[in-house]
């Protein structure tokens, strides 16, 4: 393994590209909300609510709100890959670089470890998804306990940052 400098694209997606390509931000912002959306009234619909379309109004800017929130707290995690700094002229040094750092930045699939970081990271957002709805935005609804426990889930699941697992190498 030959010392690598750590250079500009050592940045993860999506964060690298909303930086370095703002005009990004018009999509992801509406595609976004359109997913959350989406995700709410197919789950009412699914827990037979009445009155969805009065509550997926009163709910849809907080869940998108909170949403990028966990996603930049996963976006953390994915980068603290990178701070995470050893000596690169060590053997571990060398194997942290190669195996985790760029790995992650460049292409999770280069490692299993990788891949469980990224997994990990995922899964943690996925978690702050559901606390986050489960225990502010949902908090005020008129929901029962088990619709609001399933539309958490079912937000969690289905929103949770698996763009986490696409190669940076795919855009440059």
């Amino acid at each position: 393994m030959n010392k690598k400098s750590v250079k500009l694209y050592n940045i993860i997606f999506p964060i690298w590209l909303l930086w370095l390509i703002p005009i990004t931000w018009i999509v992801v912002l509406p595609a976004n909300f359109i997913i959350d959306l989406i995700v709410i009234i197919l789950t009412l619909k699914y827990l037979k609510v009445e009155n969805i379309k009065k509550i997926a109004k009163s709910l849809i800017l907080k869940v998108w709100i909170f949403g990028f929130l966990a996603d930049f707290i996963g976006t953390g995690l994915m980068l603290l890959s990178n701070i995470i700094n050893f000596d690169h002229n060590t053997p571990f040094g060398e194997w942290w670089n190669y195996n985790i750092a760029n790995a992650i930045s460049l292409n999770p699939y280069r490692s299993i470890y990788a891949v469980l970081w990224v997994t990990l990271s995922v899964v943690i957002t996925a978690i702050l998804i559901y606390i986050l709805n489960y225990k502010v935005v949902l908090i005020k609804t008129s929901l029962e306990e088990s619709q609001k426990k399933k539309l958490a889930l079912s937000l969690a699941i289905f929103t949770a940052p698996y763009t986490f697992f696409i190669p940076t190498l795919w855009f440059y």
